[in-house]
Parts: structure tokens; sequence; C-alpha cells
């Protein structure tokens, strides 16, 4: 038989041999899962007790910010935080825009400031009233935080109903007091004696 035939003959074989058989899909019961319900979510996450920020960003009208207490950070070389910010929200919208953000860890005497800052119906001029601001990196930042942080946009990324915001720190201050908690859906503070440390 000539190669000529025989490559032929290999095509046909081929033509008439039957399709692959596809792989059957792989199982993923917890992605088949439904879950529990937002409400019992919720009250896990309620149980978590973290430190109470507000985030900050200039606007295109003015400064804009909101109270943020899913912060923590995520690497020291390079200097990296990471904040949860609502899905829709202007701050989130100026973070994205202008690329850089600040953020400050409250001090316990500060739940005023936070309330103002998570309110819904609080407009941005609302939440700046009275407040000492100065611009770093042009980014306003408040006076009188335990410690405040500006930084330059790397990711943003969008969860569910919330966006995953990675910034590299640019400027930092750390000051002494004692850390505004959040936990089970009321501010709390710490009952032992913090050392005062600035930096």
């Amino acid at each position: 038989m000539s190669a000529r035939l025989r490559l032929l003959t290999d095509r046909a074989a081929v033509a008439d041999a039957p399709p692959p058989v596809a792989d059957p899909p792989r199982e993923e019961p917890l992605h088949d899962e439904p879950g529990p319900g937002a409400a019992r979510c919720l009250g896990l996450y309620a149980k978590l007790a973290a430190g109470v920020t507000v985030v900050t960003a200039r606007g295109e009208d003015g400064p804009l910010g909101m109270t943020v207490s899913a912060v923590t950070s995520l690497s020291a070389r390079p200097p990296l935080l990471l904040a949860c910010l609502r899905d829709g929200s202007r701050t989130l919208a100026a973070v994205r825009g202008r690329r850089a953000f600040a953020v400050h860890l409250l001090r316990e005497e500060q739940q005023d400031l936070a309330g103002r800052f998570a309110s819904p119906t609080t407009t941005a001029a609302e939440r700046f009233a009275g407040t000492d601001t100065r611009q770093v990196l042009g980014v306003p930042v408040l006076a009188g935080a335990l410690a405040w942080s500006v930084c330059l946009t790397e990711d943003v990324r969008r969860y569910g109903d919330h966006h995953l915001v990675v910034g590299r720190v640019a400027a930092v201050h750390v000051g002494g007091g004692r850390p505004l908690l959040w936990h089970d859906r009321r501010f709390g503070a710490l009952t032992e004696p913090v050392p005062d440390a600035a930096g």
C-alpha cells in the first residue's frame, strides 16, 4: 500500500470513528448547596469583632467618606491594606476614579463620628461638617483619629454586594489611645489599658 493510499485510509477511519465521549461534569456539592439565608449569615458576621474605620476619598464635588468595619492588613512588603466597600457607594466610585483613599482608625470616643459617616441619610457635606480635615496626597484626612493611612488604589474587585479594595500605603500616622470596636451590631471598647505609642 502506497503512503498516499495509507493516508487516505487513515483519514477515512478517523471520519468514521464515533465522537469522543466528554467527561461527565465534576460535582461541586458546596457550590450546589443553597446555603443559609442572608439573616443567618449576617448573624454570623455580627459576631466578628472589628475596629471601626472611616474611609475617605476626593469626589468630583468635594470630600466623600463612609464608615467601614471590614478593613485589614494584607501585606507588609509591599505595604498593602484591604477594605470592603459597599457596592454603589459614592466613596467607592471616588476610590476607583481618583485611585487614592484614606483609612482612619477611630478612637473609642469617636462613636458620633462613626455614626455620622455610616448614616445613609447624611450628606457628604454633613459628614465632614465641623471636622478638622487636611489634604494628604490629594486625599481628605481627618484629624484626631487613632491612626490613619493614605493609600494608592492597587485593585478593586466585586464580590457579591461589596467590593474588595486593595491599597498601597503611601503615607501613615500612628497616634496613641484606644480603638473604637464594632461587635454584635454595637460599638464597644477594650477593657484593658492600652499604652500610648505614637509613631
